[in-house]
């Protein structure tokens, strides 16, 4: 009778399990312990409920409290794997996921956790390769389909990712995860209307999806219906709090609203989570000079306006605070070079600590970013490019599958003025993960060789896939202008007036 019980309790588990459901599942299984069933017997099934409720403190408890039974043993590693990739343990996940796939080598579930935490680790191109294995093992499983099309939307474009989004919800189409994903990628393709639709479908789904109301605050907000988009974020309390693309619409919104001490207050705690974000300095900026707090806005200005990268618009906004506090002097210069037209030059960032403290640490841990980049940036500022080359070298030959690596030797090779092999190098990157990031790079080396032609077709390309990028589109402006198109140049820059792309002087 014992085992019947056992064996109904575990039905029933993982029947909830099926439907996402952590709390229907637990209830069973402690039942079953209760009533005499050893916990090794359920030890995997409880971990996984208490984890589908996001209780970690209670499913480490059970995951590691003692042992698996040998059928659910590959499962239990999994989840024990699956756990330690939540909390950012990522080599304890490896070695978890190690164990599972030794005992079971074909779970489709576990080939997807173990494409994530190659993602997280930045092993990208391994990551496509288990992702790919994934859906290989389960063409029809929606978390294969999911994490394929992710990595399609950051490999090759919005609308490459859309078929497999699409593919999964025709499998399930009441699947939150998916759900998501497809109406953000719409919405970055401009396909509002159809966005809207899929949000809706998530919202019934899934009443209150912070999610569904996020996209839909950001539709209204840039349809210009702003009470609308301020009234759709407060539904979702304090959910987003701590997002920074959720602060960065809040401050935005507050300072259409006319609430401009609210806005600053929104930009100055992005900026204190991102304190490299450019964008939310300018609008930090823009807002404090609104209320006449010109002292201040120079305070948040400075030092990136002294830099030689500072975009126009911060040099614009810097001048005039200027002007307003009396220092024409100062005024005059950042104004001037507010003005000039060209691209800003490059300029390595500045190493924090001496080039012999950076050796020492690099020496101790050569193949990790965190000690190998403060070094090359140390190298480049004491003029030894070529060491700075070799380092960033052995960096991306001990990280093969990662984008960030390839990059990295690509910009070292560009301040060498090795352009063509940065070019190359940018070029590898681009095969693994081709965002903006590596756009902005292959198109500043093809400019820099006098390939223009070759650089507004490859953003050309790179639009037809992410159309409306406001950085590809100010510089296919550019491109198009650098060779005599100024009709094409106009068209392009009526579409980011349009959409108010461009900053307001």
């Amino acid at each position: 009778m014992r085992a019947q019980v056992y064996a109904d309790a575990l039905v029933k588990a993982r029947s909830a399990l099926a439907k996402g459901d952590g709390i229907a599942a637990e209830a069973p299984l402690r039942a079953a312990v209760r009533g005499g069933a050893k916990i090794d017997l359920v030890r995997a099934e409880l971990g996984e409920a208490l984890l589908m409720q996001g209780d970690r403190r209670q499913a480490r408890e059970v995951l590691y409290g003692g042992n698996f039974a040998p059928a659910s043993a590959a499962h239990g590693w999994h989840l024990r794997g699956r756990l330690e990739l939540v909390e950012g343990h990522l080599p304890d996940a490896g070695q978890a996921f190690d164990r599972a796939l030794r005992l079971n080598g074909n779970d489709p579930a576990l080939w997807v956790d173990i494409a994530r935490l190659r993602y997280t680790g930045g092993e990208q191109a391994q990551a496509i390769e288990a992702a790919d294995h994934a859906v290989k093992l389960a063409p029809r499983d929606p978390r294969a389909l999911e994490l394929r099309g992710l990595m399609i939307r950051e490999q090759y474009g919005l609308f490459a990712a859309l078929p497999w989004f699409e593919a999964g919800l025709r499998v399930a189409p009441d699947d939150v995860g998916l759900l998501g994903e497809y109406a953000a990628t719409l919405g970055d393709i401009g396909q509002y209307k159809a966005m809207l639709v899929v949000c809706r479908k998530l919202a019934t789904v899934d009443p209150g999806n912070v999610r569904a109301l996020y996209l839909q605050a950001v539709l209204a907000a840039r349809a210009g219906q702003t009470t609308l988009a301020r009234q759709i974020l407060l539904k979702t309390g304090t959910k987003l709090r701590d997002l920074p693309a959720a602060i960065l619409l809040n401050g935005i919104l507050e300072y259409r609203a006319g609430n401009t001490n609210l806005a600053v207050g929104h930009f100055d705690r992005l900026l204190r989570l991102q304190p490299d974000n450019l964008q939310a300095r300018m609008l930090l900026v823009r807002a404090l000079r609104r209320q006449g707090l010109d002292v201040e806005a120079l305070a948040a200005a400075d030092p990136w306006a002294q830099q030689d990268f500072a975009p126009p618009y911060l040099l614009q906004l810097t001048g005039e605070a200027y002007v307003s506090t009396g220092r024409k002097r100062e005024a005059a210069s950042f104004l001037s070079r507010a003005q000039e037209v060209g691209e800003s030059a490059v300029a390595p960032i500045q190493p924090g600590q001496p080039l012999g403290t950076l050796a020492l640490a690099y020496g101790d841990a050569p193949n990790l970013a965190a000690t190998a980049v403060p070094y090359i940036r140390a190298l480049i500022a004491a003029g030894d490019d070529a060491q700075a080359i070799a380092v960033a070298d052995r960096l991306q030959r001990a990280n093969p599958g990662a984008a960030d690596a390839w990059l990295l030797l690509g910009d070292t090779r560009l301040w060498a003025d090795d352009k063509l092999g940065a070019l190359d190098n940018y070029g590898r990157a681009a095969s693994i993960r081709f965002n903006l990031a590596t756009l902005l790079r292959i198109d500043d080396a093809m400019r820099s060789l006098g390939r223009t032609a070759e650089a507004n077709a490859m953003l050309a390309r790179y639009l037809r896939q992410n159309p409306g990028n406001p950085q590809a589109l100010k510089l296919l402006a550019f491109g198009r202008r650098s060779l005599g198109d100024n009709d094409g140049a106009a068209r392009i820059e009526a579409i980011l007036q349009s959409r108010g792309l461009r900053n307001p002087l």
